[in-house]
């Protein structure tokens, strides 16, 4: 582990490999699972003023679930997740060619909002988690279905935490960025 600033980082986002291969996995993360995506209660808020914006590139049952239910639902440990379609796939998840992507990101990607994605999602499979005195721990999740994404990451040579340098800045900042990266490199000399 090491620590910047208020964040506690495990050393296996530094030092393993990913890069997911959607043509491989498919996108299976946005159907599998036991929860919907983790989302932060700002997200939620935003989640339901862009929800026009985004609701034409959902699926006709996602649209149901959203409108029955709500844009999101807190989970056992009282988390707020994405709600989920017969208790499998994300209700914001549409199928597209075989590959299961994000509506709200293609709606951003087409300049139709201004939210991406939720964080926990863009920062996959890092698993943030804030603790009681403010502070956050970043760590590596592994999960079965991305085991093409770790080899794909081994086979490039890519780095968690270079995958996502995005969204590592776009939950952190650039400064935090930079110093994940001068962490990164000596413990790289180190080894």
């Amino acid at each position: 582990m090491i620590d910047i600033d208020d964040k506690i980082i495990s050393t296996d986002i530094l030092t393993e490999e990913f890069c997911c291969p959607l043509d491989e996995c498919r996108g299976e993360c946005c159907v599998e699972g036991n929860a919907g995506a983790p989302l932060e209660i700002e997200e939620v808020d935003i989640l339901e003023q862009e929800y026009e914006n985004y609701k034409p590139y959902m699926t006709p049952a996602g649209v149901d679930v959203i409108e029955r239910e709500g844009f999101m639902y807190v989970d056992e440990d009282g988390d707020y997740c994405t709600p989920l379609v017969n208790d499998a796939e994300c209700a914001y998840s549409v199928n597209e060619n075989g590959l299961t992507l994000c509506a709200i990101e293609k709606a951003y990607r087409e300049g139709k909002t201004s939210f991406k994605k939720p964080i926990s999602c863009h920062l996959y499979p890092i698993r943030v988690k804030r603790f009681s005195n403010g502070s956050y721990g970043l760590n590596l999740h592994r999960w079965d279905i991305c085991r093409c994404a770790f080899a794909c990451g081994k086979r490039n040579g890519v780095k968690v935490y270079e995958a996502l340098e995005e969204p590592l800045v776009r939950c952190f900042g650039k400064e935090f960025y930079t110093q994940l990266c001068e962490a990164a490199a000596i413990i790289e000399e180190e080894l």
